[in-house]
């Protein structure tokens, strides 16, 4: 067999370095997420009711990673709360009744996890009753990127938001109606009913943003405790969908999609280069977008260059 010629060997290791995917040292990533229960507020006009949360907001931390990292997480159960609290990393392969059982108030729970797949995930509450925790605001987001990157099927985004849409119950319902959906008033977009809707609410201060053209990622997660979301993107297409964030999941010109509670989907939406417009990024299920689940997405050339970008993923 003829061998290579020194120039065609160093051209075919360069090329092999090229085409190949970009090597992610794997590494240890500390995470410290206090339990506060605190009055926060649940809509746009500033109207306030007791809920659960991690780190004070709603949703909580958003935490990111590679995969193939360690997760070293610690969370403190407040002094001051009144309800054991735990941690439910969905991204986790661990024991659920070791890592994932309560600590009291005052108490620390820590544990380490490999995020070993790739995709987004919820992390949540499980101490009981689960439903009413999570329904409380115990809920947040870890995204594990694949550690080959980006590629040609799962390009990189001009920019990308965090959406995660929760429920909303009557100050007081029990925790047996809340597991049956009894006493629910509305829908939560990032802790807010309408949150990004200046169109249905007055209230609203501003909405997500990007340039025309440009792509727009969602990783879109579903916090209710019991309702699917149809997401769909009013004037719109979603150009490509990764079902639970993992590029090996991918569809192309999906019109809406379900997205079951518990569970995350990316989508990708590019509006029109030629011109400035909106869409409207809705749960198609109305009760739940006439009562909070209705985003708006402003393409302009004067969107914000910060929105979407440098980890501001989920304006506040």
């Amino acid at each position: 067999m003829k061998s290579l010629s020194p120039i065609a060997a160093a051209i075919g290791i360069s090329m092999s370095l090229i085409l190949a995917p970009a090597l992610v040292q794997a590494k240890t990533v500390k995470i410290e997420i206090p339990v506060i229960e605190k009055d926060i507020a649940i809509d746009n006009a500033g109207n306030k009711q007791k809920m659960w949360t991690y780190g004070g907001t709603i949703p909580g931390p958003l935490i990111r990673v590679t995969q193939g990292d360690v997760v070293d997480f610690t969370m403190l159960n407040q002094k001051g709360n009144k309800q054991s609290h735990s941690m439910d990393f969905h991204a986790a392969r661990v024991d659920v009744l070791d890592e994932f059982s309560g600590v009291r108030p005052g108490k620390t729970k820590k544990f380490q996890f490999t995020a070993d797949y790739p995709g987004v995930f919820i992390y949540h509450c499980g101490s009981e009753a689960m439903s009413e925790h999570i329904s409380r605001g115990m809920y947040g987001v870890i995204i594990v990127d694949p550690k080959g990157g980006y590629t040609e099927d799962f390009p990189k985004p001009d920019r990308e938001y965090v959406i995660v849409q929760g429920d909303l119950f009557e100050e007081g319902t029990k925790p047996n109606d809340i597991t049956h959906n009894k006493g629910k008033k509305g829908n939560l977009i990032n802790g807010k009913m309408f949150h990004y809707d200046p169109v249905h609410d007055s209230n609203a201060s501003f909405a997500l943003e990007s340039k025309p053209g440009e792509r727009v990622r969602i990783h879109f997660v579903n916090a209710q405790i019991n309702d699917s979301v149809a997401f769909h993107a009013i004037a719109g297409i979603w150009d490509k969908v990764w079902d639970n964030g993992n590029p090996k999941n991918v569809s192309h010109g999906m019109q809406t999609y379900s997205v079951a509670p518990a569970h995350a989907v990316t989508f990708d939406l590019i509006s029109p280069a030629d011109r400035p417009t909106n869409n409207a990024l809705v749960d198609h299920q109305m009760k739940n977008a006439l009562t909070g689940a209705i985003t708006i997405l402003m393409n302009h050339e004067d969107a914000d260059p910060e929105l979407g970008r440098n980890g501001n993923l989920i304006p506040r």
